[in-house]
């Protein structure tokens, strides 16, 4: 039997088709427990940030234009009345001719509107400030909402939170965040010739490095896993097995049985159970891929080779999960010189794994039964399908892992 391939934009436009935003549910959660969870809302500022004027410099709060001509031998001449210590609310204006002195983070008092750093500054005993600098208007003083301001969105929704968000959310006051829930993945590893890895292995079988490649991979991105084991070349245990997983997973990934060959099941247990998509794609390595859906969950037939089922997890399946908790899809990427040219075959697209250094990429060829190339690998990139290769000096764009 022939596959019957897409493209790989086809792949991904018809999989995300089928699957929506509005079947992801949410929940609220503490600002200690909401890190790599994608936010389901936009975050707004209820108040400014800092809520008020506040000194960026020790010295003394005072009106710029009392400084304006102020040098080191013609000073300003100020009466200081009073000091404002940090944490304290400035209750006492300053008026023409005076000054406050004042502690970095200080809250500048009314009518005050720079401050002039001590270091440029001389205190007489009867109470006078000598300001040997002139300052500008609002000169070492950060103003009311500069950092955020009152309505502002400060976190869009779609977002993954990381520790630099925690920052602003302290700020703003907020404990707590609505999310979209983990995705639910779970993994089945299929066929006779798969074996734990804690076994030894006998000649012809070898260990399932899937089920804890995918396991990681989808944990790594914010995902909830299960391993559903390693499921024989058996449709009866097949079939029950893609059952239990769809009825307690949103997403299901099957690797192994996903070509075209007499023990290749994976396309028809799926169909048995719900509908299948599309069955193939036109790209190196993962050409066997199927996508489709069981009750309601998004179910992926993946290579059985490890580096073809990774990179198909990583560019097909994580883009409709993070479509699913409602993240950018937009693709990040570094532009890089290429250090070799690559032929590829045409008529379909290729993805390369690449080691960066000194912004340039080193393409690594390998096979995709490989794995250990992976390790060394900083991304990927993408030969398009109508282009027989890339040359040597080309500018190219790398997806990071």
């Amino acid at each position: 039997m022939m596959l019957n391939v897409v493209s790989f934009e086809e792949a991904m436009k018809i999989t995300e088709e089928k699957f929506s935003l509005s079947e992801q549910s949410t929940e609220r959660l503490s600002i200690t427990e909401c890190i790599g969870r994608i936010t389901a809302e936009d975050i707004a500022a209820g108040e400014s940030i800092p809520p008020f004027d506040r000194s960026t410099v020790d010295g003394y709060a005072l009106r710029a234009s009392d400084t304006f001509g102020a040098g080191e031998s013609i000073p300003a001449m100020l009466d200081i009345k009073g000091e404002i210590l940090m944490g304290e609310q400035a209750s006492q204006p300053v008026s023409a001719g005076e000054c406050v002195k004042i502690s970095t983070g200080g809250m500048l008092p009314e009518g005050a509107d720079s401050v002039v750093m001590v270091e440029h500054t001389e205190q007489t005993p009867d109470g006078i400030c000598l300001a040997f600098r002139a300052v500008s208007p609002f000169q070492n003083v950060t103003r009311k909402g500069d950092d955020v301001k009152k309505g502002q969105t400060v976190i869009k929704k779609g977002t993954p939170l990381s520790s630099r968000h925690i920052g602003i959310l302290c700020a703003l006051g907020i404990t707590e965040v609505l999310c979209t829930k983990k995705i639910r993945v779970g993994i089945i590893s299929s066929g006779d010739e798969i074996v734990p890895v804690e076994e030894c292995v006998p000649l012809g079988k070898i260990r399932d490095i899937n089920s804890h490649f995918l396991s990681a991979l989808m944990s790594e991105k914010g995902c909830e896993t299960t391993e559903y084991g390693i499921v024989r070349d058996d449709f009866d245990s097949l079939y029950a097995t893609l059952q239990k997983a769809a009825d307690e997973c949103d997403v299901v990934l099957i690797s192994g049985g996903s070509s075209a060959g007499s023990k290749d099941m994976t396309a028809t247990v799926i169909q048995k159970n719900g509908e299948v998509f599309f069955h193939g794609i036109a790209v190196k390595p993962g050409k066997p891929t199927i996508s489709g859906r069981v009750g309601k969950a998004a179910v992926f037939g993946l290579p059985g080779h490890p580096a073809a089922a990774y990179l198909i997890a990583l560019t097909v399946v994580l883009r409709l999960i993070r479509k699913l908790t409602g993240e950018d899809i937009t693709p990040f990427t570094l532009t890089a010189e290429l250090t070799k040219s690559i032929s590829s075959n045409h008529g379909r697209e290729e993805l390369v794994p690449v080691i960066l250094k000194s912004g340039k990429a080193e393409p690594l060829f390998f096979k995709s039964g490989l794995v250990s190339l992976l390790c060394a690998a900083d991304g990927y990139i993408i030969i398009p399908r109508n282009k027989e290769g890339l040359f040597e000096g080309e500018k190219v764009s790398v997806h990071p892992f």
